[in-house]
This record gives C-alpha cells, sequence and structure tokens, in this order.
C-alpha cells in the first residue's frame, strides 16, 4: 500500500511547475506578516531577520478530519494563512475528507485553478463551462483531475466508505464561494425569488439556514 508520503509527493511536483510560471521573485522569501492589518492585494512581508522554520511547516493534512457536517465533508487547508511562508510563492494545497456519500457542495475559486489526487474512495466529479456543459467522472483511488480557474465544480463520494483527496492550487491563497451559501446568504428575497422561480415564502425558508456574514 503506497504511503502518505508517497501521494503527497505526487502533487507537490504537480504544483513546483505552476510555481515556475508565478511572477519573478524580489527576493528569496516574503513570510507573510499575520499580524499586519495593512494588506496590498496580499500579505506584507515579514521582517527577514524574524523568520523560522515554523513560517514553513504545517502538518495539518496528515489526519483525517471529522466529516459529521450537514453535507459531509471537510476541507483543510495549507494556505498562506496557515502557512505564511507560501506568501507570494503561487501555490497551495489542501486535504479533502468525505463521509460515505459526503458532498462538497457547488463552488468556485476565483483565485486559482485546482488539481486533485485521490487517496482514498470513489468520487463523482465535475465543472461546468460557462456554455452550460457538464465535464464530470468518476474517480478511483489514484486518479487525478483538473478544475479550471473560476468555473463551478463540485465532489461527491459516491461509495458507502469515506474518501479523501488532496488537492493542489496555484495561488497562496485561492479564495472559495460557496454558490448556494453566497447567492442565500446575500442576496434580497425578490431577486431569489425572480432568479430561482420560486415563492417567498420558499426563499425565506432556505435563507434560514444560511445566516448572512458580517
Amino acid at each position: 500500500m503506497a504511503s502518505f508520503a508517497t501521494h503527497l509527493v505526487v502533487v507537490v511536483v504537480t504544483i513546483l511547475f505552476a510555481a515556475m510560471a508565478s511572477a519573478e521573485m524580489l527576493q528569496d522569501v516574503c513570510v507573510a506578516d499575520l499580524s499586519n492589518a495593512v494588506k496590498v492585494n496580499g500579505y506584507t512581508c515579514k521582517d527577514s531577520t524574524q523568520i523560522t522554520p515554523e513560517d514553513f511547516y504545517f502538518k495539518g493534512l496528515a489526519n483525517i478530519a471529522a466529516t459529521n457536517t450537514s453535507t459531509g465533508s471537510v476541507v483543510t487547508g495549507a494556505n498562506v494563512e496557515k502557512l505564511p511562508g507560501l506568501n507570494t510563492l503561487g501555490l497551495s494545497m489542501s486535504r479533502i475528507d468525505y463521509a460515505p456519500n459526503g458532498l462538497n457542495p457547488p463552488h468556485v475559486h476565483p483565485r486559482a485553478s485546482e488539481i486533485i489526487f485521490v487517496l482514498e474512495g470513489q468520487l463523482y466529479v465535475g465543472f461546468v463551462t460557462t456554455a452550460g456543459k457538464l465535464i464530470a467522472k468518476n474517480l478511483n483511488k489514484g486518479d487525478v483531475f483538473t478544475f479550471p480557474k473560476g468555473l463551478i465544480h463540485f465532489q461527491k463520494n459516491i461509495a458507502n466508505s469515506p474518501a479523501s483527496v488532496l488537492a493542489a492550487f496555484d495561488s497562496q491563497l485561492p479564495g472559495t464561494q460557496s454558490l448556494v451559501a453566497s447567492l442565500f446568504g446575500a442576496l434580497p428575497d425578490d431577486i431569489l425569488a425572480k432568479s430561482f422561480q420560486l415563492k417567498h415564502k420558499q426563499v425565506k425558508k432556505i435563507k434560514l439556514r444560511y445566516a448572512p456574514k458580517k
């Protein structure tokens, strides 16, 4: 049985190529100063004399996360907010764990393309083009699939056993926008009712599940 480390190497090699295509660096590193409230299209750099190995280290992807959520999936991100050394490097990773029949609901990453490697299980995954075409496929352990930047995509565990994937992104902070939560958590009732051809009481019922972010 291939080790977790072997699986990780496959994904890391892939994202190295994405890093080569990023903007030319003007210094060795720019470790994110997460304590600085001032941002200029990203985090400012920490004083180079204050950086430590911990700025480049994160062990949160090794363990299976609890999947007892409403959708049966949990995303553990290793982005610049968790791993400050990623700042300006144009890459990050995530681990996604799925309960049996769990779903990572339709969402978009506005700042990155994504590639996933199936660690365990069977998944049905796909994305939707701007022409409205669904590009979808069943995946098994060891398979790889790519989601283009900014397009709606999803993953669903189609087995009665847990599943996990590693995901890599060509951004240190890809951003994630859940379609249902964003729409029903932010838009006015009349906009939603007309857009989805729903009655206002139906809209209100759905919105109760998605409190707007402050």
